[in-house]
């Protein structure tokens, strides 16, 4: 085991996190979560095995995520893969929404993965190693009433291209992961909103479908093991590479028609933006 590769994954207390480290794990890496939920970590280093440990770090605290990765290396003595998985959401009109919560998605989503990866890109240096940013179709297909998260996964897609050609020359990978709708908490607690599940619920095959995460989670893992530039989780969203130029004028088209009545639906059924799903709640008790 001393000579097992070492994968960090974040935001790995459940869900997607949970179920890539699980999958690596299964692949012979030592894992280290990080999240902000102990007792969730534990649970899932525990069934890792292979030595896992876990971390409760906020990922937009520079110093905390330092000290991390500094634990990390001295615990296993290498890091091989990041996965910079950690992420929250918000739904709702841009002009009725709470500015601390649409705010905190994009710290969270977007500048919780620079900090991940400035705090641990010396030991990817030191390993050839390779930093996974999980993006979403969000990050391909700006949506209304989703502009905190469309702006967050468009970032962090730009930010793992951009790190791509800084750090090439070192022989250090880096991938995007692109995921539609998938069955996770944080899907699930959207829904969970009148509104915004009836809002879904109006979007076109196959974008609305929400798909299994294990299969999803298969898909991004084998893209991970080859240091692929670009990973998809469900096999049609390769094609809308080619479909980006006309995608904002197709869904401002259809826009009208579906947001009919909508702020008085969305007002009538909660009138304030949350952060959605388990790992939500547990980053408003950070």
């Amino acid at each position: 085991m001393s000579g097992a590769k070492v994968a960090v994954v974040t935001g790995a207390a459940r869900g997607l996190g949970e179920l890539i480290a699980l999958r690596l794990a299964g692949k012979g890496f030592r894992l280290a979560l990080v999240g902000l939920e102990p007792e969730e970590l534990a649970r899932v280093a525990e069934k890792c095995g292979n030595g896992a440990e876990s971390w409760k770090a906020d990922v937009t605290d520079d110093a905390a995520m330092v000290a991390v990765a500094a634990e990390v290396v001295e615990r296993f003595g290498r890091v091989d893969v990041v996965v910079a998985n950690a992420g929250i959401a918000t739904g709702g009109p841009v002009e009725l929404s709470d500015p601390a919560t649409f705010n905190r998605v994009i710290q969270v989503n977007l500048i919780g993965s620079v900090t991940t990866a400035r705090a641990f890109l010396p030991a990817l240096r030191r390993s050839k190693g390779y930093f996974f940013q999980v993006a979403s179709l969000a990050a391909l297909t700006a949506a209304p009433m989703m502009a905190a998260y469309c702006a967050s996964k468009a970032g962090v897609e730009a930010f793992a291209h951009s790190l791509r050609a800084e750090v090439a020359r070192y022989g250090v990978g880096v991938g995007v992961g692109y995921l539609s709708w998938t069955d996770t908490d944080m899907v699930r607690g959207a829904d969970e909103d009148k509104a915004l599940g009836e809002l879904r619920a109006q979007m076109p095959w196959p974008t609305g479908k929400t798909y299994p995460l294990a299969p999803t989670v298969d898909r991004l893992v084998a893209g991970i093991l080859r240091r692929r530039p670009q990973v998809y989780g469900q096999w049609w969203l390769p094609g809308l590479r080619y479909m980006r130029p006309l995608i904002p004028a197709i869904v401002t088209s259809q826009a009208g028609k579906m947001l009919a009545g909508f702020d008085e639906k969305w007002a009538a059924a909660s009138g304030k933006n949350r952060l959605v799903g388990a790992g939500g709640a547990a980053d408003e008790k950070r």
